[in-house]
């Protein structure tokens, strides 16, 4: 665990960024988004925080074409961090050239290297971190591998007693949000089944979305994280278009108690000023 933070004894942390589609040299996103500056902004935040974590987890859509340039900016911002940072592949990601680059990431190459799909099994403290790698190359929309779920099946039923955190880029559930449906998970219901049959998959993890959406899913939570830049629009009319906005960016935090389980926290990146106090020097609520 990371020892330079205020964490409860007996507990972990685990910050969940997701979707950065850093560009070279900070180059802006659709003209006009600074996604390397909203990474260096959530990183600031998660080392201001009262706690720091004991470790991060990336979702997918590290950068935005998956080329080299990309990828080596990218590994400079991460480099700031100074724990233990876990990395999986969104549909704008190149799996060859992400492994490339991260090399030293030892786990990105568990089940195979070049353009393999990036499956793998960490041990985060209690936790246990397990990437499914579901991404098609060149496709917005992933896909569930039935010739990978026996290693699923397998790597889940491995540790029975170990609470762990699965981890996907495309959520395999309905958001109500049109376009980002039409290119979801397909096939997610073979996912559901291996899921149901391991209750100690405490969370689904997973991005693309750009937006904070629970979902129950096998007998667990699935949820996507809010991206650290922009967010895909809140619209819920099937027809609306594929557009984003500049709303308040975020990410989430998953802290790990042994008595109490997993909860889960939505944290707003930003400058909101000072703490408040609810009650007064005399210990009154404040009128």
């Amino acid at each position: 665990m990371n020892t330079n933070n205020d964490n409860p004894a007996g507990t972990y942390l685990l910050a969940h960024i997701t979707d950065l589609h850093i560009k070279a040299g900070g180059k802006l996103s659709y003209r006009m988004v600074d996604t390397a500056g909203a990474l260096r902004r959530c990183i600031a935040s998660l080392l201001a925080a009262p706690q720091q974590p004991d470790a991060v987890v990336i979702t997918g859509d590290l950068v935005d074409f998956g080329t080299e340039e990309e990828y080596r900016f990218l590994r400079g911002i991460l480099q700031t961090l100074p724990m233990p940072v876990r990395l999986l592949p969104g549909n704008h990601d190149h799996r060859a050239t992400l492994r490339r680059v991260f090399a030293d990431h030892d786990y990105l190459f568990a089940n195979g290297d070049g353009d393999a799909p990036v499956h793998y099994s960490v041990e985060a403290g209690p936790l246990r971190l397990v990437a499914f790698d579901c991404t098609v190359p060149g496709k917005p929309g992933g896909q569930v591998d039935p010739a990978a779920l026996p290693w699923l099946e397998a790597t889940l039923a491995a540790e029975p007693g170990r609470p762990t955190l699965l981890m996907l880029h495309h959520p395999p559930f309905h958001t109500g949000i049109g376009h980002m449906d039409q290119q979801g998970l397909a096939d997610a219901a073979l996912l559901e089944a291996v899921v149901r049959r391991h209750p100690t998959v405490e969370r689904v993890l997973c991005g693309h979305l750009h937006r904070h959406i629970t979902h129950r899913f096998g007998g667990t939570i699935a949820m996507t994280a809010p991206g650290p830049a922009h967010q895909v629009t809140l619209d819920l009319d099937p027809q609306a278009a594929s557009r984003f906005r500049m709303e308040p960016p975020g990410y989430l935090l998953h802290q790990w108690d042994p008595a109490h389980g997993l909860v889960s926290h939505a944290a707003v990146i930003g400058d909101f000023g000072a703490d408040h106090p609810f009650f007064d020097a005399a210990g009154k609520l404040i009128d």
